[in-house]
């Protein structure tokens, strides 16, 4: 049975309780190594591939995670779409800890966070992110988490900060007015990598905290996120377990052509190498 459902577990799930008939699998990459061995396993009859995102005892801050590696190493495995476990600040009274946001769109706020795989490889390659997660993922992760019972919200604006410092007031009350919802420090880059390799990808966002906006919250610290998101596992592994069980066969979106329009090289300008490296990626439209 091959692996086509990726599971990439944020702060706090670092494991899935229903994975049955478990392998560590060690998988290499041009870009270097993925943040630990990937999981795979049987989730509710489906074959999949997890990895916790900060690996082993939460070792890798958001700076240093091999985004590329990690999602690579996942295309490697034959996965098509991936499920991936967030947890975030809100920043609107409505979304308070323990609820559940599905955003649409992302806002970037990193620095320097190097989000493709054609970064200096000799090829030029612009694919559209104008809707970065993909609708049929996010309405499968919507409806489960509604059957789990979460208080879910569908849509809204991520916005991806670099930390891995909290935000700064200021910064919390300018998200507020431009009207974003919540605030995280790791899932932009993987979305972008994600369209790169034509995996379709939605994030679960889990509301830990107010950010420091809320005047009854000034202030984000570790024991209180760490109190909450152990309150959130057993949501997030329900939800994902019920989210893999309704994934179609078929996809039915146009993640699984991102790149068909997308590059603009000539194909006899791109070295030997890198279509030995990217081969996974651009084999089918570079001949």
């Amino acid at each position: 049975m091959s692996i086509q459902i990726g599971i990439i577990g944020g702060s706090g799930l670092y494991d899935m309780a229903e994975l049955a008939d478990r392998e560590e699998v060690h998988v290499s990459t041009p870009f270097g190594d993925p943040s630990g061995p990937y999981v795979t396993a049987t989730l509710r009859g489906r074959r999949v591939a997890f990895l916790a995102r900060h690996g082993a005892g939460h070792r890798i801050p958001p700076s240093e995670l091999n985004f590329r590696a990690n999602i690579f190493g996942l295309k490697l495995l034959g996965v098509e779409r991936i499920f991936s476990v967030s947890a975030v600040g809100s920043l609107k009274e409505e979304y308070p800890p323990l609820d559940v946001v599905i955003p649409d769109q992302f806002l970037d706020r990193t620095r320097g966070r190097v989000s493709s795989f054609f970064h200096q490889q000799g090829i030029a390659v612009h694919v559209s992110f104008a809707h970065p997660v993909c609708p049929e993922l996010s309405r499968i992760v919507f409806e489960s988490a509604q059957t789990a019972g979460a208080s879910v919200h569908l849509g809204g604006t991520y916005v991806c900060m670099e930390g891995p410092q909290f935000s700064t007031l200021a910064e919390s009350q300018l998200y507020r007015s431009w009207g974003m919802d919540v605030v995280g420090m790791t899932n932009l880059q993987e979305a972008k990598l994600a369209r790169e390799a034509e995996i379709c990808y939605t994030t679960i966002a889990h509301v830990t905290d107010y950010d420091c906006w809320h005047p009854e919250a000034d202030h984000v610290n570790v024991d209180m996120i760490v109190a909450n998101l152990q309150r959130n596992v057993q949501v997030a592994q329900q939800i994902i377990a019920e989210a893999v069980e309704r994934v179609p066969s078929e996809r039915g979106c146009s993640c699984g052509s991102a790149l068909a329009t997308a590059i603009l090289t000539s194909p006899d300008a791109i070295s030997e190498q890198t279509r030995r490296d990217l081969a996974p990626l651009i084999s089918k439209y570079v001949r």
